[in-house]
């Protein structure tokens, strides 16, 4: 009775994880089919396909959502399970769940820019529902932090596109880093809005491309798919200059670039020259813990770029000075943001989240199961669509794990984000559920509430 009861309790976590996964999926972008219905190109011979694109697509997001690490293991631990293949004869009228060969094969066909038209689509989804709302800066401007980090790194050239590295001991380093922009919120959301790939397509090029490249053509992009979407970029110091001020002018963008004392000579000289004569710039915060802040501003700078264009800037920054000691930390930005006594620390505040794309964006996705560096295709397309897989899957994973959908059903939590990856696959691939069943869980309504802390 005992070993009953036991058994019967895992199928009721089993029957919870799975709904928390496919409710949250329900609740915020619909039916499982409407969150690919903009990929049409499928190059496959249409005569012999025996799986639709949206199973591949699906079988390989559920690869990264399950944390499997590479697509080997869709064979060792999805393909040969009776149950979970029996989940996707439920959603897409196939027999087995694909190889993931097959998935490599289907996707060396498609178009790039329909799955990034999914990944933007999802978080324009959130954006036009107001689940995001609440984080807004000031309660208008989203924050989009834009940077880059490695995605594969080969010893041999990959493809004709690879940017190149030599390294001290004479070697060649062949890499294919990313620009990112991701929309991150204070409570530790960080959705991938729109990706630029930095790889050398010019041919007979003299220089490689290079992350400032990368911006202009990703805010070109970005204008024209959000070109209404209120937007403050939070950058580092690598973008501090003309170009960038004029990109977000023109734009209508606000920004909170990174400044450090021995970059743009001009713009901290004459930031230092104007504080002596605005004493008034200064505000001071003391922390419960007994730190202290002291924040200074001073607006109107004026910068000329290399191309003489003139603009007028704003500086803020925020020393810290812990109890009984001296300063500890310092934080500088420039901006475009008119600063006041009122809004320096919300301002100071949201600069400081650009960290967020490191640690919530590309750390976790390198080093919390995902594998971001792992080379999922060596073909250029394939691997592209891979990426925004992990996109999707990672940016589903942040809403079911923040969202009261998972909290009422597990209030003690599933300890950390692995485990709760893996109850899910092990659900996958265990839990019996009978059409009716399987069909409650995946189009049933859903109300859920994120948590805000």
């Amino acid at each position: 009775m005992k070993e009953e009861n036991c058994g019967q309790k895992g199928q009721d976590e089993q029957a919870k994880i799975i709904k928390v996964f496919m409710g949250t999926i329900r609740h915020y972008f619909g039916k499982l089919g409407d969150m690919f219905q903009t990929v049409r190109q499928d190059k496959r011979g249409q005569k012999r396909i025996i799986y639709p694109i949206e199973s591949l697509l699906f079988t390989g997001m559920l690869m990264y959502i399950c944390l499997l690490g590479s697509r080997r293991n869709i064979t060792y631990k999805l393909r040969g399970s009776a149950t979970a293949e029996e989940k996707s004869k439920k959603l897409f009228g196939t027999e087995h769940i694909p190889h993931g060969d097959t998935l490599n094969y289907g996707f060396k066909g498609m178009k790039v820019e329909e799955m990034q038209g999914v990944v933007s689509g999802m978080v324009a989804t959130l954006v036009r529902q107001k689940v995001l709302a609440k984080w807004r800066l000031f309660d208008y401007y989203y924050l989009i932090a834009i940077d880059a980090t490695g995605v594969l790194s080969f010893s041999e050239r990959h493809c004709p596109y690879c940017l190149t590295q030599k390294l001290n001991n004479g070697t060649t380093r062949y890499y294919h880093p990313v620009l990112e922009a991701k929309l991150i919120t204070e409570n530790g959301f960080a959705f991938s809005l729109m990706s630029e790939f930095i790889e050398n397509r010019e041919a007979g090029a003299s220089k490689q491309d290079c992350e400032l490249k990368a911006f202009y053509r990703l805010a070109e992009r970005l204008k024209k798919r959000f070109p209404r979407l209120p937007m403050c970029l939070l950058m580092d110091g690598l973008f501090a200059g003309g170009p960038t001020f004029a990109v977000c002018e023109r734009n209508d963008w606000k920004f909170l670039i990174v400044l450090k004392d021995s970059d743009l000579a001009d713009i901290n000289q004459e930031y230092e020259a104007l504080l002596t004569l605005a004493a008034e710039n200064r505000k001071q915060v003391a922390l419960k813990n007994g730190d202290l802040q002291t924040y200074r501003w001073m607006n109107g700078i004026s910068y000329t770029d290399a191309q003489q264009k003139q603009h007028t800037l704003s500086v803020l920054e925020c020393i810290e000075t812990s109890a009984g000691k001296v300063q500890t930390g310092k934080h500088k930005w420039l901006a475009n943001f008119l600063v006041t006594s009122g809004n320096v620390t919300i301002l100071a505040k949201s600069g400081r989240l650009r960290w967020k794309i490191e640690n919530e964006g590309f750390n976790i996705q390198k080093n919390g199961g995902y594998r971001l560096e792992h080379a999922y295709s060596q073909d250029d397309v394939a691997g592209k669509i891979f990426y925004f897989l992990l996109q999707i899957a990672y940016l589903i994973f942040q809403l079911m794990e923040k969202g009261s959908l998972f909290h009422d059903a597990f209030p003690k939590g599933l300890g950390s984000l692995k485990n709760i990856a893996f109850h899910l696959l092990e659900a996958w691939r265990n839990l019996q559920l009978d059409d009716q069943e399987f069909t409650l869980l995946c189009e049933g309504s859903y109300q859920i509430r994120l948590d805000t802390s």
